[in-house]
């Protein structure tokens, strides 16, 4: 009986292994698209009274994949120039500093240490250009799950009722509670915040004179959909006018546009505007909010941005039941 159990058991956790190795690599967008059904779910659900749960997730799916096409795009061409360019720059720049001669024999300290840079950089750069079909795949992966979830959001909702231990059902039901409010909190927030930059990111590009008006407008637009994109965010569309505007020789408002990108559009208000406005609608200290964030992030990578702050959340919960228990 015993045996019996052990060889169940290595087969339990093998399987368990096995199927954590398969799915690991793809927790971010599935994860996501999580977040994204969560958040499009209100319309998904008015659509569905309208026409059907599948029409409605076909609709959702095919309007998610035109913007997720346009963003990638995007991506890929504006990603490309700023990395080439940052990369020539930086050759650049090697090349300059080695026409001085240094005292102390720094010069061949400097040769010997740009000598194994370089190598080491290119393959830096390069290996961004290997991981697009990466991006790609989990791309795929991502809308595959978004439909997959609206479909089936009923179902996931009965069974998480379901699992919901029937003894402290109470308690659960107000962490899960809990847990909805921070996540609301944080899309409400993202929401918000983004049509913001976007605002301020086409007024930037006006009052720097970067673009005409209709291109300001749409990087503008670009800015609100890259804020979406985690790790992206709007510094992608700043930084390339930045970049526009020096190589054009306008070194002092490159960098003024830059300060003002790194000040009111990213990263300076993910830091400072977001965590108030979460913690408003969350109900939880902001300081606290900022913390789930960052070090969520540290963690779990960009998935601990969402992750984070409602773990605290949860946290200050269960001190509340225990005080409640305990006086």
């Amino acid at each position: 009986m015993k045996a019996e159990l052990l060889v169940w058991g290595g087969i339990v956790i093998a399987i368990l292994y096995l199927a954590w190795s398969t799915v690991s690599q793809l927790l971010s967008p599935i994860f996501f698209a999580a977040i994204l059904t969560y958040a499009v779910y209100p319309i998904h659900k008015y659509l569905s009274s309208r026409l059907s749960i599948k029409k409605s997730a076909m609709i959702l799916t095919a309007f998610l994949i035109l913007i997720a096409t346009g963003i990638t795009i995007e991506l890929i061409l504006i990603f490309k120039n700023v990395l080439m360019s940052f990369y020539e720059d930086v050759i650049s720049f090697i090349s300059w500093s080695q026409t001085f001669t240094f005292p102390f024999g720094l010069t061949n300290v400097i040769q010997k240490f740009y000598a194994q840079f370089t190598p080491k950089f290119s393959e830096y750069i390069l290996s961004y250009t290997f991981s697009i079909p990466k991006y790609l795949l989990q791309l795929v992966i991502f809308v595959v799950m978004f439909y997959y979830f609206l479909v089936s959001s009923e179902a996931i909702r009965r069974q998480i009722s379901l699992l919901l231990p029937q003894e402290n059902k109470e308690l659960a039901e107000k962490l899960l509670k809990r847990a909805d409010l921070t996540l609301q909190a944080l899309i409400r927030a993202w929401l918000l915040l983004n049509i913001a930059k976007g605002i301020l990111m086409t007024l930037g590009f006006i009052v720097f004179q970067v673009s005409d008006v209709p291109t300001a407008v749409i990087a503008g637009f670009l800015t609100v959909l890259f804020s979406f994109v985690p790790l992206f965010e709007g510094w992608m569309v700043w930084l390339a006018g930045a970049i526009y505007l020096f190589k054009n020789g306008n070194v002092i408002t490159a960098i003024l546009l830059a300060v003002y990108g790194f000040v009111f559009v990213s990263p300076l208000p993910d830091f400072t505007v977001r965590p108030k406005l979460v913690a408003k609608g969350a109900q939880l200290d902001e300081v606290m909010v900022l913390v789930g964030m960052i070090g969520g992030a540290w963690s779990f990578g960009v998935k601990g941005l969402i992750i984070g702050p409602i773990v605290l959340n949860l946290v200050v919960a269960l001190l509340k039941e225990w005080r409640k228990i305990t006086t």
